[in-house]
């Protein structure tokens, strides 16, 4: 195997390997626009890899330099060794993604390695719409769409999707030194960010569980009429993707103030369902 496919075929097993809520929605599309998605995946996982597995944040701001570097020059059309970004590059133009997607993918990363805090929604909003809302604008441009709405539109779904991981990731975050939630926020329900760390979650916390997760609900509600902008492929996809992660948002409100010291966990067969019925039924679909 050589050139692009052997391109595309090491996106595919970096697909693989990350066990992704995202795989099998992906595997639905057709075998061109599921290559091209792969792609946009590979690039934004081999990113994140080199912030979240770095033990030192000065190696991993060079080695995030010289990614990006290296991303210009793969959409420049120069030659480049890391076969991620010749597969990504050649997704870029065979289905015109704007360049920016990616770059702006990359800025979302460096928040991870520049700031650890966001004091405000709107501060949070930004970081979300970097690591999240452009990979959605990249990956619609892939799936096809007929409203040019679709763009501001995606960019709901990809805050409602990041909102939720952030929900489901709190312990995680918080041993890499992270906290996602704005200050305001734990201001306004009377939490502590110290009381965060170190796991005293009072009756404040419920509030603010339940405060996050109505944000994120409200994107979700904005971002279902993308349904009815996508091409067939697309919509068959999104919805897939939409109903799992809608699935994990439930999943965040059953274990209500547990977010705050548990991974949140929903099971395969109740995020698979969730997605078949959304494929069914539709985006506004509730059971």
């Amino acid at each position: 195997m050589t050139g692009l496919d052997f391109d595309h075929a090491a996106c595919a097993a970096i697909l693989r390997r990350s066990g992704s809520s995202f795989a099998m929605p992906i595997s639905l599309l057709p075998a061109a626009k599921r290559r091209g998605t792969t792609a946009i995946y590979a690039f934004c996982r081999v990113a994140d890899d080199l912030v979240d597995d770095a033990a030192d944040p000065a190696a991993a701001a060079a080695a995030l330099a010289t990614f990006a570097a290296q991303t210009d020059d793969a959409l420049a059309g120069s030659q480049v060794d890391e076969p991620v970004l010749r597969a990504v590059a050649d997704t870029v133009r065979r289905y015109a993604i704007p360049p920016g997607c990616l770059r702006d993918i990359l800025a979302g990363v460096r928040m991870d390695l520049d700031r650890s805090r966001y004091d405000t929604p709107a501060e949070l909003e930004i970081y979300c719409s970097r690591v999240a809302s452009a990979v959605g604008i990249a990956a619609i441009h892939v799936w096809g769409f007929t409203d040019p709405a679709a763009i501001e539109v995606s960019h709901d779904c990809g805050v409602a999707f990041q909102l939720t991981n952030i929900l489901r990731d709190i312990p995680e975050d918080l041993a890499r030194g992270r906290i996602y939630l704005p200050r305001a926020d734990l201001t306004a329900c009377g939490c502590r960010e110290d009381d965060l760390l170190a796991g005293r979650i009072g009756t404040g916390f419920a509030r603010l569980a339940t405060m996050e997760a109505d944000r994120a609900a409200a994107r979700f509600r904005a971002a279902a009429a993308l349904d009815g902008m996508l091409a067939t492929d697309g919509r068959v996809v999104f919805r897939a993707m939409f109903g799992v992660y809608r699935s994990l948002l439930a999943a965040v409100r059953r274990a209500g103030t547990a977010i705050f010291t548990t991974r949140v966990r929903s099971s395969k067969p109740r995020l698979l369902a969730s997605a078949a019925a959304t494929v069914a039924f539709g985006t506004r679909w509730r059971r």
